[in-house]
C-alpha cells in the first residue's frame, strides 16, 4: 500500500522543471486476486474500472500479469493541473512494489517534476539525464502556505500543450531562467520573495486562451495578500503563495474573485508535503480506505437484491 501526494508544477517560471508537493492525496492498494479487480474512491472515481483505469495499466505493467486487486483512494481533482496523473502512476507502482517510481511516474507523465514531488516531497528540481529521471530536493520556508483555485472545469494536459508554440526567443528564455533564480530563493526565505519571482514568458501567455478569467484571478489574488499567483501546473488551477497569517485572506478572496468571474469553483488551503511518497505493509491498511470500499460493495449489494 502507498500514498503519494498531489503536486503544483511549473509555480511560474519553473516550467517542466519545479513543483511543490502538497497536501491531498492519493493511495493505492494492491493485492493478490484470481482476476482483476479496480475499485475507485473520490476523485477519479467516475473512471472505467477495469484494465483501463491507470492504476491498473500501472500495476500490470510492474508485476507482468493482470491477478491482482487494485484499490484507489483519490482526494486529488483530475485535469485540474495537480499532478493527479503522476501520483497516482507513483502510488500504484511503488503499492505493487515496483524498484523505482520516480522513472514510473515520469515515463506515464512524459516529464518528471510532478513525479518528482510526489516521491521526494518538498519543493522539487527534476530533469531527465541520460535517460533517467533525477530530482533534487530544495529549502521551502515553513512560513509560506499555499492556496489553489480549483475551477470545476477541467484541462487536459495535452490541449494544454498544443496551446504552446514549437520555438521559443533567447530573450524569453532568458528571462524565465532569471525569474526561476529569485523564485528558488524567495522560496527558501520567505523575506527575499516577491510578485516578480512569479513571472513566467514560456507558457502561461500562450494558455491564457484556454481560461480567460485566470489572469484576473490571480491579480485579485495578490491584491488580496498573496505574495505571488500563478498557473498550476498545466492548469485550469491556480496557486497562490502566501504567508501563514494572510492565508486564510486570501483564500476568502479566492472564493470571492471565483464568484466575480461567475467560474464554479473552489478555493483550498493546502500545506507543502514533506513526506512525499509513503509505502506500507497492506496489513496496515488504514479503515477509511478498506472499510470504505467494503461499505460500498455492500450498497451496491442492497441496491442489486
Amino acid at each position: 500500500m502507498a500514498t503519494a501526494p498531489s503536486s503544483s508544477a511549473n509555480l511560474g517560471p519553473g516550467f517542466d522543471a519545479l513543483a511543490v508537493a502538497l497536501s491531498c492525496h492519493v493511495t493505492v492498494m494492491v493485492g493478490p486476486s484470481g482476476k482483476l479487480i479496480v475499485r475507485s474512491l473520490g476523485e477519479g472515481s467516475g473512471f472505467a474500472l477495469d484494465r483501463t483505469h491507470l492504476a491498473a495499466q500501472v500495476v500490470q505493467s510492474v508485476l507482468g500479469h493482470d491477478r491482482f486487486e487494485v484499490v484507489v483512494e483519490s482526494s486529488i481533482p483530475v485535469a485540474r493541473g495537480l499532478g493527479s496523473s503522476a501520483a497516482l502512476a507513483v502510488a500504484a507502482a511503488a503499492a505493487a512494489g515496483a524498484d523505482d517510481p520516480l522513472a514510473v511516474g515520469t515515463a506515464v507523465d512524459g516529464h518528471p517534476e510532478n513525479a518528482a514531488a510526489s516521491v521526494v516531497g518538498g519543493l522539487v528540481s527534476a530533469a531527465v539525464v541520460h535517460g533517467r529521471p533525477v530530482a533534487a530536493r530544495h529549502p521551502l520556508d515553513p512560513a509560506l502556505r499555499f492556496v489553489v483555485v480549483v475551477p470545476e472545469r477541467t484541462l487536459s494536459t495535452e490541449r494544454a500543450r498544443a496551446a504552446l508554440p514549437p520555438s521559443l526567443d533567447l530573450a524569453a528564455a532568458t528571462f524565465n531562467l532569471g525569474r526561476m533564480g529569485l523564485l528558488l530563493a524567495g522560496l527558501a526565505d520567505s523575506s527575499l520573495l516577491s510578485a516578480a519571482a512569479f513571472e513566467d514568458r514560456l507558457h502561461q501567455p500562450y494558455r491564457s486562451s484556454l481560461f480567460p478569467e485566470a489572469e484576473a484571478i490571480m491579480d485579485a489574488l495578490r491584491q488580496g495578500g498573496a505574495v505571488g499567483a500563478c498557473w498550476s501546473g498545466a492548469g485550469p488551477s491556480l496557486l497562490a503563495v502566501c504567508g501563514v497569517d494572510q492565508a486564510p485572506q486570501v483564500q476568502h478572496v479566492a472564493e470571492e474573485a471565483l464568484a466575480a468571474c461567475s467560474v464554479p469553483g473552489a478555493a483550498v488551503l493546502l500545506d507543502a508535503d514533506h513526506r512525499g511518497l509513503v509505502v506500507r505493509s497492506f496489513a496496515d491498511r488504514p479503515d477509511t480506505v478498506y472499510g470504505a470500499v467494503e461499505r460500498q460493495d455492500r450498497r451496491q449489494a442492497r441496491q442489486t437484491s
